[in-house]
């Protein structure tokens, strides 16, 4: 067991993306000590590490804003107040004493009194096309996202999938790309109706009821070989890069091993956004409750509906809304 044991803080935020960045911020403006640990080198979660250059249309405030650029500034507004930040290392495993919780990371131990879990989908895979010879082309012409938009100007892009990951890459990629084809194995989309609408009335070629079964190529990526999953006829397409966004794999890793009740790799909460075990909250896509919505806009409302009961917690006779930030004071706490 690690030797090395933090100063004990009235809340330790578990996953640096936006929600537990907000989940930070507001932990802050209450007056709360703060640390968040992240297992990523730097803050942002998935926005940062798998989209850094897609478009955040669900974000109040923002018509369209570059998943970096939202990374950046709800990081800076999460560091308002100095929360210390643990990066690089993974909260494993959770354990509880007189004054609350002990945090261990392999490395070192960290003392809490309150707990956040906002662990994004936990640790996350993507889910692959499954076909021969993936592996290899992986860094040449095949990717699972996109961090470099630049990467596909002039070239001929197949993107594969129906959710918004798909169309949104299909629409961001559309002005550079010599050529864009969605490839979807139906021809109903889960992306959103608006997103949907623009992929219809863009120069997007699509290969519906397609799948794509063969890939081939030298050292990189020359074409593919797609099959109409209704007639099972193939055929051989000429591209140079492929882009998967058929949806990722996700673990809660450690953190199922923490006593909590879960359904489905998500942490079940009551209506203060606390799991089972009192004093420990969770919130984001990491959660789930009925009528649940996967937004950062509704993410960053549930921690600070999280942060109000855990400071209840910790101070019965503090108020669980204080009232509006514009009134309260944005000292930073001790």
């Amino acid at each position: 067991m690690p030797h090395n044991l933090g100063v004990r803080k009235d809340v330790t935020v578990i996953g640096g993306g936006p929600v537990g960045l907000f989940a930070a911020f507001y932990a802050g403006l209450r007056g709360m000590s703060v640390r968040i640990i992240d297992s990523l080198p730097e803050l942002g979660g998935q926005l940062t590490a798998l989209y850094p250059e897609k478009y955040i249309y669900d974000m109040p405030g923002f018509p369209k804003v570059l998943a970096k650029e939202l990374a950046v500034q709800m990081a800076e507004q999460a560091q308002m107040f100095g929360p210390e930040l643990v990066l690089e290392e993974t909260a494993q495993t959770l354990t509880e004493d007189e004054e609350g919780f002990l945090i261990g990371t392999g490395t070192a131990i960290y003392p809490t009194r309150t707990v956040i879990i906002s662990a994004g989908a936990g640790a996350f895979s993507p889910t692959k096309l499954g076909v021969p010879l993936e592996e290899q082309y992986v860094g040449r012409g095949l990717s699972y996202g996109v961090r470099e938009k630049s990467v596909f100007a002039g070239k001929r892009v197949l993107v594969v999938g129906g959710g918004d990951s798909a169309v949104d890459w299909c629409l961001n990629l559309e002005p550079i790309a010599k050529e864009i084809t969605l490839v979807h194995r139906r021809d109903q989309f889960r992306a959103h109706e608006e997103s949907v609408r623009q992929l219809e009335q863009s120069t997007v070629g699509m290969r519906l009821w397609q799948v794509i079964k063969e890939l081939h190529g030298a050292d990189q990526l020359e074409a593919v070989t797609i099959e109409n999953s209704q007639t099972k006829e193939l055929e051989r397409v000429e591209t140079d890069a492929v882009i998967v966004n058929v949806g990722f794999k996700s673990s809660l890793g450690p953190i199922k091993d923490w006593d909590l009740q879960i359904e489905k790799t998500q942490i079940v909460v009551n209506d203060q956004f606390e799991t089972n075990r009192p004093g420990v909250f969770a919130v984001g896509d990491v959660c789930t409750f009925p009528s649940k919505m996967k937004l950062i806009a509704t993410g960053v409302g549930e921690a600070a509906i999280a942060v109000g009961f855990a400071k209840l917690r910790l101070d019965p006779e503090a108020k669980l809304f204080p009232g509006h930030s514009s009134d309260m004071d944005l000292g930073t706490p001790s």
